[in-house]
């Protein structure tokens, strides 16, 4: 069955969930998380890409250690035309969330064709399967100030699961083990670059949400704040947990 899904509208901010197809992983590596946020950014184009030919070109992008995927380090003269601001993400390992603002008609619906297709070709070639690597997208529209900041810590504690698997039904055990494993250790979403760790900077726009959040010690407030008293953000962002 179709994925309803409400107007997208051009300077709307929307939470997307994407999924692998039937839960399956659609990261199983730091190659696959780094190709990930690779494409994150060059399928956030209206223009055709190439990734061969950008992997070629690229000059701000270099290989970690022990990686053969690139990655992005610093700000590059964006020569986008970009369908979408990408305000935040998260990547887990069978599903991705992001924080977009649609800024070209029907830029969401283009960026995610793109980014699924892309990034499937690489998947798909890589571990000899065929077919569809993802489901359709969900979208939750954001309404409010109230419900954007919600969002933003929804999706940045998401990788809470790893470090405690159960914690959704006896609570987080140990909060200063969370709150260290989101500041120092899991680099796949956008929580470091909102705390001064560059990361993957060129990958999203976060002045405005630097503004909403009362910038960068009011991002980790919030976060720190609701790993310790684990707030519940459901009721905001319209979604039950991941």
């Amino acid at each position: 069955m179709p994925i309803k899904r409400p107007r997208l509208i051009n300077n709307e901010i929307c939470h997307i969930i994407i999924r692998g197809v039937g839960d399956s992983l659609v990261f199983k590596n730091k190659d696959d998380y780094y190709r990930g946020i690779f494409s994150l950014y060059e399928f956030n184009n209206r223009k055709p890409v190439s990734i061969k030919d950008r992997r070629k070109a690229r000059t701000n992008f270099k290989k970690p250690r022990g990686s053969t995927s690139g990655i992005l380090l610093r700000e590059e003269v964006d020569k986008r035309e970009k369908l979408v601001e990408i305000l935040a993400f998260c990547f887990m390992p069978n599903h991705i969330h992001l924080l977009v603002k649609q800024i070209k008609d029907g830029g969401i619906t283009q960026f995610m064709r793109k980014f699924g297709t892309g990034y499937a070709v690489y998947f798909n070639k890589k571990y000899d399967r065929k077919g569809h690597l993802f489901q359709g997208f969900r979208v939750v529209l954001i309404k409010d100030n109230s419900q954007l900041e919600n969002a933003f810590v929804y999706i940045h504690t998401n990788p809470i699961s790893l470090v405690e698997p159960k914690w959704k039904e006896i609570g987080i055990k140990k909060p200063e083990k969370v709150i260290d494993f989101l500041e120092e250790e899991y680099r796949w979403s956008s929580y470091f670059d909102y705390i001064d760790k560059k990361n993957f900077p060129s990958v999203t726009e976060r002045k405005f949400l630097l503004k909403v959040m009362k910038d960068r010690e009011g991002c980790k407030r919030n976060i720190d704040g609701w790993v310790r008293y684990k707030g519940d953000v459901r009721r905001f962002v319209g979604v039950e947990l991941e």
